[in-house]
């Protein structure tokens, strides 16, 4: 199984604006140099919650981009990319542009959305979620397998758009699509190389999302064991947290030491998934080199 790292792209607890993009270079470099898999952002344009002030974050693309230059080996993914905020010929791309600058280390992640309050102040219209991402893999899908796509959608339109160059892998980069619900998982299904399920602690609920997933294949009549699963989990270590750690639910934590972190790990392999996703908390150069600990002790279970 491979293991990656998700970098803090928002703002803290307590906090209104994001690290500065230096600090998230760093911690990506100190994946890469710690012998992590890869490295993942996450893609929204502002935050408006109920019980605390608005806060924000950095654009994830342009983020993404700079890290396809900065880094030299780790694979890099989104967590994910919202396809409504994006006309799809252009997101294809600039995957095959960012896949080009990375030397063909891009995972196209790509999801529906969900933040209301975020379409809403930037303008872009929260309805037919679904229907949406439907017609964006519709022409993101075609234009990176073969190079051409012609829609002509409710929601997004190619004329006949060509994929002038390919870039460095014909047919790439990879489609992760992160997803839950009857339609998501068929749309999955049906174009995906990875599917992405998260945030986890322990195997309990993911093995239910997993067996919904299993069960879209067999309907879609694809064999599940081409689907690549990944999936986000959240990592605490006692001894780095900002807080008491003892009331987490372990069900959407996996805390402890190293050690016992490995475990987790493992358990997660156990169940056929590809790729841990691993979100620390706090994230930090600290936090960054326990979970290094663990990778390394996981990689000798």
């Amino acid at each position: 199984m491979k293991v990656g790292v998700i970098l803090p792209m928002g703002a803290g607890d307590g906090e209104t604006d994001p690290r500065p993009y230096a600090e998230l270079r760093d911690l990506a470099l100190q994946a890469e140099h710690d012998g992590f898999d890869s490295v993942w952002v996450y893609d929204h344009l502002l935050y408006r919650f109920p019980d605390r002030p608005q806060f924000g974050i950095w654009e994830g693309w342009t983020v993404f981009a700079a890290l396809c230059e900065a880094t030299s080996r780790v694979e890099l993914g989104q967590l994910v990319m919202c396809a409504a905020w994006r006309n799809p010929a252009l997101l294809a791309k600039m995957a095959i542009t960012a896949d080009e600058v990375s030397g063909g280390r891009v995972i196209l992640g790509l999801g529906a959305g969900w933040h209301e309050p975020e379409f809403d102040a930037f303008g872009y219209p929260f309805r037919q979620l679904a229907g949406q991402f439907e017609e964006s893999l519709s022409i993101v899908r075609p234009l990176l397998r073969d190079g051409v796509a012609d829609v002509r959608g409710e929601h997004f339109t190619a004329n006949d758009a060509a994929m002038i160059p390919r870039g460095p892998r014909p047919g790439s980069p990879p489609i992760l699509i992160a997803s839950r619900g009857p339609r998501m998982l068929r749309l999955t299904a049906e174009h995906a190389d990875m599917w992405n399920a998260a945030w986890f602690g322990g195997t309990r609920l993911f093995e239910e999302r997993q067996a919904e997933m299993i069960a879209a294949c067999e309907r879609a009549g694809r064999d599940p064991a081409t689907l690549a699963t990944t999936v986000g989990i959240n990592v605490v270590f006692p001894h780095l947290a900002e807080e008491q750690a003892e009331d987490l639910d372990p069900d959407k934590f996996l805390q402890g030491s190293p050690r016992e972190i490995a475990a987790g790990l493992k358990a997660f392999d156990d169940l056929g998934v590809a790729h841990a996703i691993c979100n620390p908390d706090p994230s930090n150069a600290a936090t960054f080199s326990a979970l290094a600990e663990a990778l390394a002790i996981y990689r000798n279970l």
